[in-house]
């Protein structure tokens, strides 16, 4: 007898300024689908690696413009889970600026969550979601959080982090991410503080994966 084909996973990108909350829905929306339905990957992941840099010098990358990210390879892994292939995600090491040699595996899943603050900027990319969540929240309440992020988790000093924010996060969200907005399928307002609409969301994707994934 002739087999069923294994339906495509339903992609969904989640976008928005740095410390919009992206990272807290996405973790919300894999927390509350069944175990194992869901893969999350971030974009931040496919940073690019710069082994011929000093240090010195990868501190100077912009690391907010869409060249510094490896979005081609990023693509590539997406066709391949949604053809049920397993991929090898890089992992990146924020603190000395470079990919670490190990990868992590990824396996495929009913429902892949990929968030990053210009996964809706690369038009290769943006093409591959089903749906495309941005999240918005006020440039205050971001700027507070990515530099409390900057200092706790990633070991930045904060004249490092301010200089970074002037130079090239601020310009290049003004360039890049905030046009891309208007892509979107949905908004979020006050990113991981909107619990209705991230239940709504989820309670969709649900409902597809009730049906095998045939569409929101």
């Amino acid at each position: 007898m002739p087999t069923t084909p294994t339906p495509k996973p339903l992609v969904i990108g989640i976008a928005g300024g740095t410390g919009a909350g992206k990272t807290t829905i996405a973790r919300t929306v894999v927390e509350q689908l069944p175990p194992g339905a869901v893969t999350l990957i971030e974009h931040d992941a496919y940073y690019k690696d710069w082994p011929a840099l000093a240090f010195e010098e990868r501190q100077q990358v912009n690391y907010d413009h869409p060249d510094s990210l490896e979005s081609d390879l990023l693509v590539r892994h997406l066709d391949a889970l949604c053809r049920g292939e397993a991929v090898e995600r890089p992992n990146y090491d924020f603190v000395q600026h470079r990919r670490r040699e190990q990868t992590t595996r990824v396996e495929p899943s009913a429902v892949i969550v990929v968030e990053g603050i210009l996964i809706f900027a690369e038009p290769d990319l943006r093409n591959h979601f089903d749906v495309k969540i941005f999240v918005e929240t006020p440039a205050d309440i971001r700027v507070l959080r990515r530099i409390r992020r900057d200092i706790e988790r990633r070991g930045r000093a904060f004249d490092d982090v301010r200089r970074q924010y002037l130079k090239t996060v601020r310009p290049m969200h003004e360039a890049f991410v905030e046009p891309s907005r208007r892509y979107a399928d949905v908004i979020i307002p006050e990113g991981g503080n909107q619990r209705v609409a991230v239940e709504l969301v989820v309670e969709r994707l649900r409902r597809a994966l009730d049906r095998g994934g045939a569409g929101l």
